[in-house]
Parts: C-alpha cells; sequence; structure tokens
C-alpha cells in the first residue's frame, strides 16, 4: 500500500476567518467546551487544526471546530490538505469515530493520570471520569456501623483491588478499601 502525504502546508489563520464545514456533524456539548477552555488555558494550542483550501483561497475545516469557535481571534495553527470535497468529507466522517475506536490500558490510564493536575474544574471532572470516579485516594464513603455483615476480600494488587472496588460500588455495595 502506497500512503500519500497529503499535508501541504503549516499556516496561521485568525480563526474566525476559517469556514465551517457545512457537513460538520459534531456537536459540543458544554462539558466538552468547558474542558477545551481549560486545557487551551493551561496549555495552549498543542495540536493543528485540518482545513482545505478552496477555489477562492479560503480555509474549509475538516477538524477543529470547537477550537476555532473557542478562540476566534486567535492565530491557530492549521494543516492545509490536498484534498477534494469528497476526501474532506471522508475525513470528516472518520477522524473522530477511528480516534473512538481505540481501548483503554487501565493501569497506564491511572499511572498517568496520577502524575496529571489541573486548576480547571472541568479538566479535573473528565479525568475523575477516565479515572472510573474519584481518585482512590479520596476518603471513602464512611459506612454506618451497627449490624453488618463483611467480609475480606485478598486481591493480588492494588489495580485488582481498586477494580473489585469499582464494580462493586457500582453494583450498589457499600465499601471501603485497607491495606494490610
Amino acid at each position: 500500500m502506497q500512503i500519500r502525504d497529503r499535508i501541504t502546508e503549516l499556516v496561521r489563520v485568525r480563526a474566525s476567518e476559517l469556514r465551517p464545514h457545512p457537513r460538520n456533524w459534531r456537536q459540543h456539548p458544554p462539558r466538552q467546551r468547558d474542558a477545551l477552555r481549560g486545557v487551551l488555558a493551561e496549555i495552549g494550542y498543542a495540536d493543528a487544526l485540518l482545513a482545505r483550501r478552496l477555489e477562492d483561497g479560503g480555509l474549509q475545516l475538516i477538524d477543529g471546530h470547537l477550537r476555532a469557535e473557542t478562540t476566534p481571534d486567535a492565530l491557530v495553527p492549521v494543516l492545509v490538505l490536498d484534498v477534494t470535497a469528497a476526501e474532506a468529507d471522508k475525513l470528516l466522517a472518520t477522524i473522530d469515530p477511528l480516534a473512538a475506536l481505540a481501548t483503554t490500558d487501565e493501569s497506564t490510564l491511572r499511572n498517568l493520570l496520577a502524575g496529571v493536575t489541573t486548576e480547571s474544574p472541568a479538566l479535573q471532572s473528565l479525568f475523575d471520569d477516565l479515572a472510573g470516579g474519584p481518585p482512590l485516594e479520596a476518603d471513602p464513603p464512611e459506612i454506618p456501623l451497627g449490624d453488618t455483615f463483611q467480609i475480606v476480600v485478598e486481591c493480588r494488587d492494588e489495580d485488582q483491588q481498586r477494580e473489585l472496588y469499582e464494580r462493586l460500588t457500582g453494583e450498589g455495595h457499600a465499601c471501603r478499601l485497607l491495606t494490610m
């Protein structure tokens, strides 16, 4: 298979000058908008938008609509692609779904998130969801004492303990973590 490089140039363009793709099917809920604002505030632009050059010289977005909407006055990095309208439609239909097909290595993700900090409540909420809820280092909910029936399960490691805790709390069981 021969793979073509369709990127012709990297340009910096005022975001408001980019034309949204008329077939953009992605919608951006407030939570996503807030998380994007958080990462742009803390890091800035670290990825290019994708566009194709139109016959009149303008640039039509293929990917990056929310970033362009969020920062209309900013000069944003844009990779200009040499693609036809039909190829742009195909990219528009596949970029996000292809990324969504990736699976998660839970242990690696948890290790990554353990070292990531943020000042943005929206980003923290996103990180908490990725980690499967609040970090395990947080104090677990108090379990009222009285007549309780308990079991202790020995786990091979912290990852198995975390998985079991999440499964059981997800099923509605009141649980607490112990390390002995």
